[in-house]
């Protein structure tokens, strides 16, 4: 990839890229939340990509509003 983007267009990249992020760790979540009196072992793995989509999401919130987010207990 040799594209050259401006700084605004970065910018809505990584905007477009928590959006993603956020809804991706909404969706493992609720499926889960299916899956947990079912499917102890989906329900496991559905947590682990909720957790994954979880971390890139405060990495994408750190680096789009510094300090803003407060770290979670």
């Amino acid at each position: 990839m040799t594209d050259v983007v401006d700084s605004d267009e970065l910018l809505r990249r990584m905007h477009r890229a928590r959006a993603c992020a956020a809804q991706e760790e909404r969706t493992w979540r609720t499926r889960r939340d299916e899956l947990r009196p079912t499917d102890p072992e989906g329900a496991r793995e559905a947590e682990v990509r909720s957790v994954a989509y979880g971390a890139v999401l405060r990495v994408l919130d750190e680096v789009l509003t510094p300090g803003r987010r407060t770290e979670r207990g």
